[in-house]
C-alpha cells in the first residue's frame, strides 16, 4: 500500500496484514492493519510503528515521503508488539529521535528492548509536543487496554490518534469508513466494531465512559478518529463514539444467544425445543456449536445478546473441555448486564450444567434456575421441558431488558 495523507501533511504510513487469522488467540477473518502515522512539520514526528513482520513495509512507505534519520520525535501510544516491535528498526534509521511514552509504556518498553541508548521523554494527561503548525496533546488511558496505553491528539488538525480504540479487526484497502462503506456496508463495520469490542474492550466499559468524558472536559474537538487497527472515522467519528457509549452501558439487542457443545448429539438435540421456546416469546435467538466456530464469534454473540443459555453435557462429571474453555474465557472478560442460564445431558452422573451455574455466579450474572437436564437420549416429555424452559427464559430476558 502506498501511504495516504489523513489530514494536511499528517499521513497513514502503515501496513495491511491480509492473512492473519490468530491474533492471540482471537480469531480474525478479515486480517488486519497496523496503522501509524507520520507528520510532516517542523520537526517531523511518526506517531507509533507496526508489528515486526511489517517493519520493511512501514519503513519503505516512510523513506517514500522522508530520509527516515530526518525524524526528530516518535510518539509510542502503546507498547503490545503488534505496535511497537518494529521501533528497533525505526531507531536504527534515527537514532537521536525523542520517543514520547507513559512512564509504564518505558518500563514495559525496557523489558523487550536495550533501550539504554535511546532518548525519551515521559508524558502524562496534558503534556503537549509542538512540532510546528502542530500541537500534539497526550491523553493516559490506562488498562485500554494495556496500563502503558495513551492517546495522541493533534489540536490544529482536529485528529484524535486512539491506538486501540475505536478500532477493528480488517484487513481493507480502503483507509476511511466512508470508502469501506461504498464497497461493503454500514452494517459491515458496524458489526467489526462489536466484535473488535466484544473480544478486547468488554471488561473496560467504565473507564470508557470515564474516558470520554474527560475528553469532553478537556476540550478536544475532533474530527477524524484514527485508530491503530481497521479504518480512519472521517465521515462520522460520533457514530464509533456513540456506539462504545452505547456498549459500555450495557445495552444490546433483545434476544438470546445459545452456545453449546455436545458428546453424542444429546445436548445438541435440546438446543431445537429450547429455540422454539425462545422464539415462541417473540425473541430473536442465535444458536453457536463451539467446536464448529471460533471462540471470538461465540463472544461477539453472548455480547450482541442480553440472555445466554449454555449448554453442555457432563463428562466425568464435570463440563464438556470446550464448554469449560469458552465459560473461562468469558470470565476473562468480566462481562455486565447479561442473564444467563444453563442446560444439558448426562448418562450415569451429573454436575456439568451446576458448574455451569457456578460459573455464572462467579461472573455475577444475573441467573435463571433451575437449568434443564436429561438422561442419556432426549424424550418426547424431555422436548416438553426444554421448550418451556426456553419460553421462561426468554420472559426472564425481556423482564430483565427492561432494566437497560
Amino acid at each position: 500500500m502506498k501511504t495516504v495523507e489523513i489530514k494536511p501533511d499528517i499521513y497513514w504510513v502503515g501496513a495491511i496484514d491480509w492473512g492473519v487469522r490468530d491474533f492471540h488467540g482471537y480469531i480474525t477473518p478479515n486480517g488486519t492493519t497496523y496503522n501509524n502515522y507520520l507528520i510532516l512539520d517542523r520537526d517531523i514526528t511518526l506517531v507509533d510503528t507496526v508489528k515486526h513482520d511489517f517493519s520493511e513495509i512501514t519503513i519503505d512507505n516512510i523513506q517514500s515521503l522522508i530520509d527516515p534519520a530526518q525524524i526528530k520525535n516518535i510518539v509510542i501510544n502503546h507498547i503490545e508488539p503488534d505496535h511497537v516491535s518494529s521501533i528497533d528498526k525505526i531507531m536504527d534509521l534515527t537514532p537521536n529521535a525523542m520517543i514520547y511514552i507513559t512512564d509504564k509504556g518505558k518500563k514495559g518498553l525496557d523489558r523487550y528492548f536495550d533501550t539504554t541508548k535511546w532518548n525519551f521523554t515521559i508524558v502524562k494527561t496534558g503534556h503537549t509536543l509542538s512540532t510546528g503548525k502542530y500541537t500534539l496533546q497526550f491523553l493516559e488511558t490506562p488498562m485500554l487496554h494495556w496500563p502503558d496505553s495513551m492517546m495522541t491528539y493533534v489540536k490544529e488538525a482536529k485528529l484524535l490518534i486512539s491506538q486501540d480504540a475505536f478500532g477493528q479487526h480488517l484487513a481493507t484497502a480502503s483507509r476511511f469508513d466512508d470508502e469501506f462503506c461504498e464497497c461493503a456496508s454500514h452494517a459491515e463495520l458496524d458489526e467489526s466494531v462489536v466484535d473488535y469490542y466484544a473480544n478486547i474492550l468488554m471488561p473496560f466499559g467504565q473507564l470508557i465512559k470515564n474516558k470520554v468524558a474527560e475528553v469532553q472536559k478537556l476540550g478536544l474537538d475532533f474530527d477524524m478518529i484514527a485508530p491503530d487497527h481497521g479504518v480512519i472515522w472521517r465521515n462520522d467519528p460520533g457514530r464509533v463514539v456513540r456506539n462504545y457509549l452505547d456498549m459500555a452501558d450495557g445495552k444490546t439487542g433483545l434476544r438470546v444467544a445459545i452456545i453449546y457443545d455436545t458428546m453424542w448429539h444429546s445436548t445438541e438435540h435440546m438446543t431445537i425445543p429450547i429455540m422454539q421456546g425462545i422464539k415462541a416469546e417473540g425473541l430473536d435467538c442465535k444458536v453457536i456449536k463451539l467446536r464448529a466456530t471460533p471462540m471470538s464469534v461465540a463472544i461477539k454473540e453472548f455480547w450482541k445478546s442480553r440472555g445466554c443459555l449454555v449448554g453442555t453435557p457432563t463428562l466425568n462429571n464435570i463440563m464438556f473441555p470446550s464448554v469449560a474453555e469458552y465459560l473461562t474465557h468469558l470470565r476473562g472478560l468480566r462481562p455486565k448486564n447479561r442473564i444467563a442460564g444453563a442446560f444439558g445431558s448426562f448418562g450415569w452422573g451429573g454436575g456439568a450444567v451446576k458448574e455451569a451455574y457456578e460459573e455464572f455466579k462467579r461472573m455475577g450474572l444475573e441467573i435463571v434456575e433451575p437449568g434443564v437436564q436429561v438422561n442419556y437420549r432426549p424424550s418426547a416429555n424431555d422436548d416438553t421441558a426444554c421448550f418451556e424452559f426456553g419460553k421462561a427464559f426468554a420472559q426472564k430476558v425481556k423482564e430483565y431488558h427492561t432494566k437497560f
